[in-house]
Parts: structure tokens; C-alpha cells; sequence
């Protein structure tokens, strides 16, 4: 089927009850037994829950992948993922990631003996020689947020096969409409789906999605185990929201390419960073491993004089956290998103303090242009 098509089907059948088109919302958390031993497949809420085994079933065929495991955020998606590993193991990771895996790798799970490598991992070369012998695992950001770097996704796949590494690749930035990390290889791929998957700034959750056996049996088991999952209601939402998924993000890189493109030629940034640029460094790879350029544009302004001008007098773009979102955000990561980063990691990958990141939403594009035209006078 095409993604469209999956998009509104996949995993959601006519409630057999009543045959409501749309999955119900099941709001229990028990189900009852026939007698001792016996029940319908359904035991606790915890457990099972058929309105998140839905979404489960639909965004696992969105990313080609056979099965996915749903949590309460991202960030729970990404604990459970760290959960495969063990105290002694090592990570070689994206060192321009989201700051709250940052946070969460460097300051929560160090502590349990877990050791992490921060690599620039465009270059394929600096993953080999970031190779331990106790390395278990690459996490890999691509796009990466808020730089916009890219990373082979084939090339980490060939790397991790020699050495039989874990691979893991962040995918929020792109959604699965743009960009699917097990067509090229990578093992298990992460969605905090409160972002584009959702797309409408209501729900909290995230996603692992993995055709591998091994690995999905041991995340659903850290499911069940350690609890971190999203609450029924937040899955319905999504699942509603995955229905207008392609059309969302058509729109979404539409405006973003013209954006970028009014931000690079209008002069107003000293900097614009966009996998759509032909300047980009990595504009060919994003070609090939993706079908589109997304809707996340950053750009350095020069000074924290200007930035702060363009994100203080903006009317239309919002200055909150998070991104993807129907509505354009405005967000400043070296005070919100990475604050947790330390300042000579962040400036060694080009992060300064005046460097602001659009999540370009789909309003009218000419007047996101002229919201920043008069927020700079």
C-alpha cells in the first residue's frame, strides 16, 4: 500500500462491536477473565491496550518496520532502547543530538556504568575510530537537531553488521513520510511522537520501531516491566493524527524550503542551515536517503543581540519548546532545548547563542516571511 493509504488503515480495522470506522478510545485498565486461565488475549491495562496496539501496528508500516512498542514520551522510548545494554557497555552517539538524550545519557545513565562516545558521525570515519571493545551500540541522530546534520544511514549500517553492533537512528525530525532508517539497514528506529507525528501540539509520547525479534521482545517486555507507557487517550490522538501525516508534511517542506530560501537570499542571517540548500553539506546524501528536505530550518543571526530580536517580536511563530507542530515554533537552544549541554561541547558543533531554530509550520509562507521581516525591523 502506499503511505497515504497506511497512514489511514494500517492497524486500524472496524470495531468488530459496532463497526465504528474509527478506532475506539479503551478507556479500561482490566479486562475480565472467562474463567481461571482464560481470557481474550487481553489481561491489563498496563499490558494491553487495544487503542495503543493500534497506533503500535500503524506507525510500525509507516516506517516499514514489523513491529512497534509505544511509551509515555520520547524520552521513555529512548531509556527503554538504552535498556537493551548493559553496566560496562558503550555508545557511540551523534554528538549533536536532542539535548534531553544528552542529558539523559550523560548525566542519568553514566551512573549505571554505561559509557557514551560524542562523535561528529557525518563523517563515517570518526564512528570506526570511536570503536571500543566493549562498544555495543551507534545512536544516530539524522537530521540532527538543531544543526541539521546528516549521517549515512548505510554506512552505519555496514559499520555496525562488522562489528555486530546495535543501531539506532532518532528519525523525528524527518517522520516517517520523509525518511525510513530500517530501508537502509539500521536496526531500531526512535520517535518522540509528540513532535510530526502527531503534529498538533496535544500529546505527549514516543515510539521504537523494529523488524528484528530479539529486540522487539526485549522492549516489549521493558514495556510491561518499567511501566513508561503513554495513556490511551494520548495514543488515540496520535492515531488520529497519523491520517493527515503526508499532507501535513507536503506543506510543511513547501514553506520550509521557501523559508530557508528567503532567510539565505534576504541576507537577514548570517548562517541558514537546510538539507533542501544546495550549500549544505550533505544536500546530495539527503537527497538519496530521503524523499524530502523536512520543515526544520536553523539559522545563526550574528549576535544574541539579534537573535533575541527575532525571537522577542515575532507575532506569528510561537517562542515555546518542542516542534512539528501544525502552528510555526520558534525556539532558542542554547537556553531551552540545550541548555543541558555543556558550552564547549555545544560550540564544537557550531551551536552558539545566536543561532535560532524554525520549526516551520503550515500557515501561509508569506506571512511567516513577513512575521520575521518586522520582528527585525
Amino acid at each position: 500500500m502506499g503511505f497515504s493509504t497506511d497512514a489511514i488503515h494500517a492497524g486500524q480495522i472496524p470495531d468488530p462491536t459496532t463497526g465504528a470506522v474509527i478506532t475506539p478510545l479503551y478507556l479500561t485498565s482490566t479486562y475480565v477473565q472467562e474463567e481461571l486461565g482464560k481470557n481474550k488475549g487481553y489481561e491489563y491495562g498496563r499490558t494491553h491496550n487495544l487503542t495503543r496496539e493500534a497506533l503500535e501496528k500503524n506507525i510500525a508500516a509507516l516506517e516499514n518496520g514489523k513491529y512497534g512498542i509505544a511509551f509515555a514520551s520520547g524520552l521513555a522510548a529512548t531509556h527503554a532502547l538504552i535498556s537493551l545494554l548493559k553496566a560496562g557497555d558503550h555508545v557511540i552517539v551523534s554528538n549533536n543530538v536532542y539535548g534531553g538524550t544528552y542529558r539523559l545519557f550523560e548525566q542519568n545513565m553514566t551512573a549505571y556504568g554505561l559509557q557514551f562516545s560524542w562523535v561528529d558521525t557525518s563523517d563515517l570515519n570518526n564512528i570506526e575510530n570511536a570503536v571500543k571493545p566493549n562498544t555495543k551500540m551507534i545512536f544516530v541522530e539524522t537530521p540532527t537537531n538543531p544543526m541539521l546534520v546528516l549521517t549515512d544511514l548505510s554506512g552505519v549500517s555496514s559499520i555496525a553488521k562488522k562489528h555486530n553492533f546495535i543501531t539506532v537512528c532518532d528519525n523525528t525530525f524527518m517522520s516517517p513520510y520523509f525518511q525510513n532508517p530500517i530501508d537502509w539497514g539500521i536496526d531500531i528506529v526512535l520517535h518522540s511522537t509528540t513532535k510530526y507525528i502527531n503534529g498538533h501540539s496535544d500529546a505527549i509520547g514516543g515510539i521504537l520501531i523494529t523488524s528484528n525479534e530479539k529486540y522487539y521482545q526485549r522492549l516489549r517486555y521493558i514495556q510491561n516491566a518499567a511501566g513508561g507507557i503513554p495513556s490511551p487517550f494520548d495514543c488515540w490522538l496520535v492515531l488520529r493524527a497519523t491520517k493527515t501525516l503526508a499532507v501535513r508534511m507536503k506543506q510543511h517542506e513547501e514553506n520550509a524550503r521557501a523559508f530557508a530560501d528567503f532567510l539565505l537570499k534576504s541576507g537577514k542571517a548570517e548562517k541558514v542551515f537546510y538539507p533542501g540548500l544546495k550549500h549544505h553539506p550533505q544536500h546530495e546524501l539527503a537527497k538519496q536517503q530521503m524523499r524530502g528536505f523536512g520543515g526544520m530550518v536553523s539559522a545563526d543571526f550574528g549576535s544574541i543581540e539579534k537573535a533575541k530580536k527575532v525571537l522577542n517580536n515575532v507575532k506569528i511563530f510561537v517562542l515555546a519548546e518542542s516542534l512539528g507542530g501544525v502552528e510555526s515554533l520558534i525556539c532558542h537552544p542554547v537556553s531551552m532545548t540545550h541548555a543541558s549541554v555543556p558550552k564547549a561541547d555545544r560550540e564544537k558543533f557550531g551551536l552558539t547563542e545566536s543561532l535560532v531554530r524554525f520549526s516551520v509550520g503550515i500557515e501561509d509562507i508569506e506571512d511567516l516571511i513577513e512575521d520575521i521581516k518586522k520582528a527585525l525591523g
